[in-house]
Order: C-alpha cells, then structure tokens, then sequence
C-alpha cells in the first residue's frame, strides 16, 4: 500500500490529488492507495481516502506503507526518513495558491540533493517519478550537531555583529 498525505497546512493541494487519481486511472499506479487529502475540493474517484487522520491512525498508516507520497512538508519528509520509506514529494507551489511562499520548493531540491527523497516539481514529472519510486532506496539521513551548533553559533554572531554596526 502506498500512503498518500498532503499534511495538515490549511490550504488545499488538488493538483497532487487529481494526479495520483489520473496515474491511478492510467495504470501507472497499481499498489493501492490510501490518501489523507486534508482541504481539498477535489474528491477522488481511484483511491480510498480520508480528508484527515488521528495522529494515531496517520502513525498507523504510514508504518503499513510500502511508500509515501506527499507534499514537500519538513514534518513528512522527517518522518520518511526516520522510518526509511521511500518518498515522493511535489512541492506546494505559490503560484496556484497552495502556500504563501515556496519554500517547499528549496526543502524539496536540498533533501532530492542529498538523496534522501525523489521530487516530482510538476505533474509531467510524476510518471517517470513514481517508475523510480518502485526501487528506490533513500540515502539515510546521518545526524551532525557540531554542523548544526556551528550554525546556530554563526547566526548568533551576524545577529550580534548587525545590531552592533
């Protein structure tokens, strides 16, 4: 079963939703689908779905899933990662209204950099994506405080070296 989510941001994401429905209906889909798709006005017609989970339900899901595919969101692109699923991810883009910004564009390409997720940047892309889905293998995430303290410590001193000028 692959598990499809497009988080709980308050702005709907029809364009993945009617996607994976169309790649469902085009065969290019043949595992099964359960879908979370939170706001969206678009009710699909291939797949079982929900509008949202419990926290628990989600968590249960997401465990029995061969494979999610998602929004490009921190909190689901994290949590594949901590579980080794394979991810797929279309970025919210805020040229259609699906987020204020496109942040999930940049979250998107560093994650697809480091090999950790496959990232399908618009809907032509999906076919091919969802191919490479069927084998891949994330790269596992190795933790680095020292870089993230290195960081945090860099940012603390252009903040303090900006307020003192």
């Amino acid at each position: 079963m692959i598990f499809l989510t497009v988080g709980t941001y308050p702005l709907p994401f029809d364009r993945l939703v009617k996607a994976i429905d169309a790649a469902i209906k085009e065969r290019l889909i043949e595992e099964e689908i359960f879908a979370q798709i939170g706001r969206c006005s678009y009710k699909p017609q291939n797949m079982e779905y929900v509008q949202m989970l419990e926290k628990e339900a989600f968590d249960s899901y997401f465990q029995k899933a061969s494979s999610i595919i998602s929004h490009a969101g921190i909190g689901t692109i994290t949590m594949a990662l901590d579980n080794e699923k394979p991810l797929l991810v279309m970025p919210r883009l805020k040229k259609y209204g699906e987020v204020v910004n496109d942040h999930q564009v940049m979250t998107a390409k560093r994650f697809e950099e480091l090999g950790h997720i496959l990232v399908a940047y618009t809907e032509e892309q999906l076919p091919d994506k969802l191919k490479q889905l069927k084998s891949f293998v994330p790269r596992k995430r190795k933790a680095n405080p020292d870089a993230v303290a290195n960081r945090i410590r860099q940012f603390l001193n252009n903040l303090s070296e900006s307020r003192k000028g």
